[in-house]
């Protein structure tokens, strides 16, 4: 009731169609199509006109290209491109679709941008070094502090450290970072509207830590970011054991999860909601949202794409630009 109530406060919301390759032509205009969109005055489409009426036409979707704002970036100039794998030609064209849809939000010709999955192998093919959209949007707006949240109805989690290798992950598990990503998940709430948050910080280490038994990270580091937050007025607690931590969070006991690393927040969220869950970057002087989910290669250009994510990460949109 939220989003159809005030969907209509949105009127211009740019939509990348990600790596050409993968689902994102697919659920881009499957999710523009639903009735769960309708609302929205003036999506704008932004990808290759050859994608898109490959995708009408192979897919057999039923829309109308006429119809929809369309801005074509022509890095695909034909319909005989690659799909269904990463390409060099893939990743320079997703770059294109997003570098655009940075310039219109930061020139505020668009509320809010979305973008669909890219892959990372295609991005490195193309010769580019960011490891996925969130570092690439945040050099694009010249944004120093940010974070990955993901957001769905039952757990919201924020991470501290986003794609590195694992073991790289205790040496990054810094107090400044800690608290920085604690200050970003209040930010996060407050975009969502939701008042006097209840912070919980998850531990690095089984047991968070169990008193020093464990690993030292939650003594040296978490604790003193914690508190450092509560003393700025930050409802933030932990570090808690990340083994019941979500668990409690799911019941309705936190409202947002710190989480210390990748796989330790993306495992339950996307056991709980992986058609549902959203991406968001905070910290960007813009609006962005992203499904929660890859390229899918496997299925891609086989028409049986689910748009459920798509369709959740523009209603967020919606409802982030709206607050």
């Amino acid at each position: 009731m939220f989003y159809s109530s005030r969907m209509t406060t949105l009127k211009k919301i740019a939509v990348t169609i990600g790596d050409p390759a993968g689902i994102g032509p697919e659920i881009v205009l499957k999710a523009i199509m639903s009735h769960e969109i309708a609302g929205l005055r003036e999506p704008i489409i932004i990808g290759d006109i050859a994608v898109l009426e490959e995708a009408v036409e192979k897919l057999n979707i039923p829309v109308d290209l006429n119809s929809l704002k369309i801005i074509n970036t022509g890095e695909i100039k034909d319909r005989n491109f690659q799909r269904c794998k990463p390409t060099a030609e893939g990743g320079r064209a997703c770059v294109s679709y997003i570098k655009k849809a940075v310039e219109l939000a930061l020139n505020k010709e668009v509320d809010a941008i979305v973008t669909a999955p890219i892959s990372k192998e295609s991005l490195k093919m193309a010769g580019f070094i960011w490891p996925g959209h969130t570092e690439m949007l945040a050099e694009l707006t010249t944004t120093k502090d940010y974070a990955m949240m993901f957001y769905s109805d039952k757990l919201k989690l924020i991470l501290v450290t986003i794609h590195t290798a694992l073991r790289n992950v205790p040496d990054l598990i810094k107090r400044e970072k800690v608290l920085q990503t604690i200050m970003l998940a209040k930010k996060a709430c407050d975009m969502m509207g939701i008042d006097n948050p209840r912070i919980a910080v998850a531990g690095l280490n089984p047991h968070a830590g169990e008193a020093g038994i464990f690993g030292d990270e939650e003594i040296k580091e978490i604790i003193p970011a914690v508190n450092e937050a509560q003393a700025s007025g930050i409802s933030a607690s932990g570090p808690y054991p990340a083994d019941t931590l979500f668990h409690r969070a799911y019941n309705g006991e936190f409202d947002i999860i710190v989480c210390m690393y990748h796989d330790q927040g993306l495992i339950p969220l996307k056991m709980i909601a992986f058609d549902k869950a959203v991406n968001v970057t905070i910290g960007l002087p813009i609006i962005r949202t992203s499904p929660d989910h890859g390229t899918a290669y496997d299925i891609a250009w086989e028409g049986i794409a689910n748009p459920s994510s798509m369709i959740e990460a523009i209603k967020l949109a919606v409802r982030l630009r709206t607050n």
